[in-house]
């Protein structure tokens, strides 16, 4: 596990940026997946940026994404397709056809359709890097506390926190979805490289939690510590109750003497 300490939010998202352009430009045909969330905000912008400046080409590339809503259609102004492709799609030549997102229409089938979910990743090859917000709960993708760590794309219902974080992004008497449609811990796990931004202090605890504390379904981001290959980006507000700081800068510091790949 790396831990990256920047600055601010702006950091990580640039240094995010770089990390995921770099694994594109060393594997054009990267099959990437996708978080939505104000801290990814930035993140996109950098990689637009970088396809409109030229240096950066997406035709090769196949996406899916965490999650979805589920009973909203795709084009609700809170639906995460419609946050996919106001931010990222919409500005690159990713082919539609290599755009994967849960469906949050479905009204029946649901097991065959996550299911279906599944073998597509399966098809694609598996997702070679996969990028991660993380909840104040400390929960990755919708796998809110009390998800089996070996769990797969499902239906999961919100817990009580989540909705109320999601609450304020509906209109007044507009009820926000109870439930989504979310790959698994296990899905998540088979990823061969896991990136997971964090910012802001709402989240210091969930980072504590995750990195430093026991693997635990209360907090799904701790299944993250049997991962070969995960990197923790974060800000100074996000790890600022991490005990180690210190530690995780040296092997940092070593890591880009010794085996700087994992840093590109």
């Amino acid at each position: 596990m790396l831990v990256i300490l920047k600055r601010d939010n702006e950091e990580v998202s640039e240094h995010a940026a770089q990390l995921i352009a770099g694994a594109i430009k060393k594997k054009p045909a990267l099959t990437l997946g996708l978080a939505t969330g104000g801290t990814m905000v930035g993140v996109y912008k950098h990689l637009v940026r970088l396809h409109q400046a030229g240096s950066l080409d997406f035709s090769h590339v196949t996406t899916f994404n965490l999650d979805e809503y589920l009973g909203l259609p795709a084009d609700h102004p809170q639906s995460f397709h419609h946050f996919m492709h106001t931010n990222f799609f919409r500005h690159l030549n990713v082919p539609p056809r290599n755009i994967h997102i849960p469906d949050g229409s479905i009204r029946a089938d649901y097991d065959a359709y996550c299911a279906s979910y599944e073998q597509a990743i399966r098809t694609a090859g598996g997702i070679d890097l996969q990028l991660l917000g993380i909840g104040r709960n400390g929960h990755i993708g919708f796998n809110e506390p009390t998800s089996s760590l070996a769990s797969r794309t499902r239906l999961k219902v919100l817990s009580r926190e989540t909705l109320d974080d999601n609450s304020k992004f509906f209109a007044p008497g507009e009820e926000s979805p109870r439930c989504a449609i979310t790959m698994g811990i296990g899905t998540i796990l088979e990823a061969r490289k896991i990136l997971l931004l964090a910012t802001g202090a709402s989240k210091a605890a969930a980072i504590a939690n995750s990195i430093e504390g026991p693997i635990t379904c209360a907090v799904s981001a701790s299944a993250l510590q049997l991962h070969s290959d995960v990197t923790f980006l974060l800000d100074e507000p996000a790890a600022a109750q991490l005990t180690q700081r210190d530690y995780y800068n040296r092997v940092l510091e070593m890591t880009a003497r010794l085996t700087p790949d994992r840093l590109s």
